[in-house]
């Protein structure tokens, strides 16, 4: 098997041609990828549900809004904590948080909620992830299904998700950025 340069920090942004309704504008943070697959979570699918209904510790550090974001399809009974801790990678990052990329991390969940406070930049919850198999992501990149782009740490907790696959796309210094205006509904043009 060829080696596979890892994707883990980057961006996924649907393309207008992804048909899978899971990911219709969606932007996916890559959390995990290498040759056993790709783990990542949709950072613009907030759900109405609070954060404090169901991790009630977790909800003063959470950022705005306030509310669990849908990963992804696979194993929505699950969560995951990501957070920005602000500053270079150290050799003594907190506890209780593990550095993916850059300022970002993943949060453990059952770790006291006082044991990061003071470190967290902001914290957001996701009910369930994104994944694929080896192999698969690669596929759906070569047939168009995503553009792959830089992540930048304010992602991760944007204030207003719904908008963030039009800001991601917007920022491109390329031709993506003209896709940020493509319609919702092209057959109404």
């Amino acid at each position: 098997m060829t080696e596979v340069s890892s994707l883990t920090g980057r961006l996924l942004v649907a393309t207008p041609a992804l048909a899978d309704p899971n990911f219709d504008r969606a932007v996916v943070l890559l959390l995990d990828h290498d040759e056993e697959g790709s783990l990542g979570v949709v950072l613009n699918r907030p759900t109405p549900l609070g954060v404090g209904d169901v991790l009630e510790p977790w909800a003063g550090l959470a950022g705005s809004p306030q509310v669990v974001f849908q990963g992804g399809p696979v194993s929505l009974d699950s969560a995951l904590g990501l957070a920005v801790v602000p500053g270079e990678a150290q050799e003594g990052d907190p506890l209780g948080w593990r550095r993916v990329h850059g300022a970002i991390g993943l949060v453990d969940l059952d770790a006291p909620p006082e044991l990061l406070a003071a470190e967290l930049g902001s914290l957001r919850i996701f009910a369930g992830y994104a994944g694929w198999g080896p192999g698969q992501l690669e596929d759906e990149v070569a047939e168009g299904a995503w553009y792959v782009v830089e992540s930048e740490p304010g992602d991760v907790y944007s204030p207003d998700p719904e908008r963030l696959w039009r800001a991601v796309l917007r920022r491109q210094r390329s031709e993506l950025a003209m896709v940020a205006t493509y319609p919702d509904d092209p057959s109404l043009n």
